[in-house]
C-alpha cells in the first residue's frame, strides 16, 4: 500500500489563494481546494476547522502578498518611501485584482476593524517626518492621501481604467503637493 500523501496546511491556502486569484473570494469551497489538490476535502478540513477559518488564513496570505509588493517597491527607491506604498498599493490592485478586492473592496461592517496599524502607524511617522505634522494632522493628511490612492487602485482593480504609470506617478505627486500647500507648505 502507498503511503498517504499529506497535504500540507500551506499548501491548502496557497490553492485557495490561487482560486481567488482566478475566480474571486466567493468561489473558495473545500470541493474546488480537494479537486485542485488532487485528494479528499479531508485534508482541508483537518487543517482548518471551519471554512471561515480558511477564508480568514487567505485573508492573511493575501495581505503579506501586499505588503510585499510595499516593500519592493520602497527597496527599489525609484520613489520616496511614502509614494512608493502608494505605488505599490496600486499595483497589486492592478496585477492582483481578486486579491486587492478580497483585502480591501470586502463588506466589513460585522468585522472589529482595530483603530491602528503598525503599517498606518509607519505611514504617519513618514508623513510626520517629511512634514514635520503631528497628531491628527498627520492621520489626516494620511487618510487624504490614502483615499486618494485607494481610488486609483479601485479603478485599477475593477477594471474602470487603467492608466499609464508615468500619469500615476504625476497625479500622486500633484496630490501630495496639493495637501501640503493646504497645510501651508510650500
Amino acid at each position: 500500500m502507498p503511503p498517504k500523501v499529506k497535504i500540507t496546511k500551506e499548501e491548502i491556502i496557497n490553492t485557495a489563494v490561487d482560486i481567488v486569484r482566478k475566480n474571486g473570494a466567493q468561489a473558495i469551497n473545500a470541493r474546488t481546494i480537494a479537486y485542485m489538490l488532487n485528494c479528499s476535502i479531508q485534508p482541508v478540513f483537518s487543517n482548518f476547522a471551519t471554512m471561515d477559518e480558511l477564508r480568514l488564513a487567505v485573508v492573511e496570505k493575501a495581505d503579506i502578498l501586499c505588503q510585499e509588493y510595499m516593500q519592493r517597491e520602497v527597496e527599489c527607491k525609484e520613489f520616496p518611501a511614502y509614494k512608493a506604498s502608494g505605488m505599490a498599493y496600486i499595483r497589486f490592485a492592478k496585477e492582483e485584482k481578486e486579491l486587492f478586492k478580497l483585502l480591501y473592496m470586502r463588506d466589513r461592517s460585522n468585522e472589529s476593524i482595530p483603530d491602528g496599524s503598525e503599517l498606518t502607524d509607519k505611514m504617519e511617522d513618514i508623513v510626520h517626518n517629511n512634514t514635520g505634522l503631528d497628531g491628527a494632522d498627520a492621520k489626516l493628511f494620511h487618510l487624504e492621501m490614502w483615499a486618494y490612492v485607494h481610488g486609483i487602485a479601485t479603478m485599477f482593480a475593477t477594471g474602470f481604467f487603467n492608466l499609464d504609470w508615468e500619469l500615476v506617478s504625476k497625479m500622486l505627486t500633484d496630490s501630495y503637493q496639493g495637501l501640503r500647500k493646504q497645510y501651508g507648505m510650500e
